[in-house]
């Protein structure tokens, strides 16, 4: 029996450590193709705080209305950026659909901090074409939410729109690997429930409720944090809800009801 349980205890101690070390890979499976430039979209490139050059997509917008900065998952690169707002862009949006580290042939390694500095990176670079705070959008999918919610906490951005986001990392992490002192493993947090309450800009939280990835509890806690906040459950919808039109119909409608609640205002 003693020799059993060394063996085990060995075992799940060098499983804790292979997890451990492969974390980065595991939060961020970066593909590895690379899709052609697709819908109107050119590519550009800025420099982050850390020296990195990265590489995005851009469409401006019509004259009059505000440019979208998206911020996609984990599993995607910019290119899903385009399918995601192509019901956008007709309205006349502009999209920024912004890049990470280590994503498309960018250098560097995705890493939480890394991200953030990305995200304020491609917020910089609409500030130098004279596009201010006050008319960007930022659009989180997934794990970009987690980029997003910490950048309208750092711009007070026109609105904040988060697609099948999770209250934290930690705590998914923590549901998806019960058996795993993940709290002490565990590099990259992304507390978007702790962030969101602070957030003073409009915002909309859109989930499925067939989402094995993120389970849609998760959008119904970071609603609890931002009681202010819109929430939209999607019957049937999975992971990919950001890809299908019900959600960029909502995101359309959402952004339409802002501009004129302003108007009234």
């Amino acid at each position: 029996m003693t020799t059993a349980l060394a063996t085990f205890a060995v075992a799940y101690l060098a499983l804790v450590a292979v997890l451990y070390l492969a974390q980065g890979s595991l939060i961020y499976p970066a593909p590895r193709g690379i899709l052609p430039i697709t819908g109107g979209f050119e590519e550009v490139s800025y420099t982050t705080a850390d020296g990195l050059e990265l590489k995005a997509g851009y469409r401006a917008a019509r004259p009059g209305f505000p440019t979208i900065v998206y911020f996609h998952g984990n599993g995607a690169d910019w290119v899903s950026s385009v399918v995601a707002t192509d019901r956008l862009v007709p309205e006349g949006y502009g999209v920024l659909a912004a890049e990470y580290r280590g994503y498309r042939g960018n250098p560097g390694s995705p890493s939480e901090e890394g991200l953030y500095r990305d995200g304020r990176a491609a917020i910089a670079f609409l500030a130098e074409r004279g596009i201010d705070p006050g008319n960007l959008v930022l659009i989180g999918n997934s794990i970009g939410s987690g980029v997003a919610v910490q950048m309208a906490g750092e711009i007070a951005p026109a609105a904040l729109v988060l697609i099948s986001p999770f209250a934290s990392l930690s705590q998914l992490a923590a549901e998806k690997f019960r058996w795993l002192p993940t709290g002490l493993l565990l590099r990259d947090r992304y507390e978007n429930m702790q962030k969101i309450g602070e957030i003073g800009a409009p915002t909309l939280i859109l989930h499925g409720d067939a989402d094995s990835v993120v389970p849609h509890i998760h959008a119904e806690r970071l609603l609890a944090a931002n009681p202010d906040a819109y929430l939209r459950i999607f019957s049937g919808y999975g992971h990919d809800l950001a890809w299908h039109d019900a959600a960029e119909e909502a995101v359309i409608a959402f952004l339409a009801q802002q501009t004129e609640k302003d108007h009234r205002e």
